[in-house]
């Protein structure tokens, strides 16, 4: 996560970190989702981002297991803001998806339109997606999540 909190804080994409680094941008991404990395990758990472190899090394490795140098604040908004960025994501393929398929359905036969259907199923999920990311259905929110954990582990949190 130490590599993600760096790379935010430069305001670097993941491609513009991995073309600085000289580095896959999946590299990138197993390292932002705690995975370890090879010598010569976190000395790359550290010339970038000017700090010390061996403290970014450690660092990231304490991150696995603690999450060192990143706040449970810092974390939770971090995922929230993923999984936002998933949903729009989401949301524009839905609307690139469904604009060339009206176009389609326009174009070859105006007396039936199919693609109402696609609308229907695909916006369905898309709505459910919004839901989620954005808690708007209150009784499914952070309080039941922590209630329900609480349930299946017999104890508080």
């Amino acid at each position: 996560m130490i590599i993600r909190k760096l790379r935010l804080q430069k305001g670097w994409s993941q491609e513009q970190l991995a073309e600085l680094c000289d580095l896959s941008v999946r590299t990138i991404q197993r390292l932002e989702k705690g995975d370890s990395a090879g010598v010569e990758t976190y000395k790359s990472l550290a010339s970038v981002f000017e700090v010390n190899f061996q403290e970014l090394r450690q660092q990231q490795e304490w991150s696995m297991d603690k999450q060192l140098n990143i706040s449970n604040d810092e974390y939770r908004v971090i995922e929230q803001v993923k999984e936002i960025k998933g949903f729009y994501g989401h949301l524009a393929s839905f609307v690139i998806v469904i604009t060339a398929l009206t176009l389609l359905n326009a174009s070859m036969d105006v007396d039936y339109w199919w693609v109402l259907w696609v609308i229907m199923g695909w916006g369905v999920g898309l709505a459910t997606h919004a839901m989620e990311v954005f808690d708007l259905v209150p009784w499914l929110g952070p309080d039941w999540e922590r209630r329900e954990i609480e349930k299946r582990l017999g104890r508080k949190l």
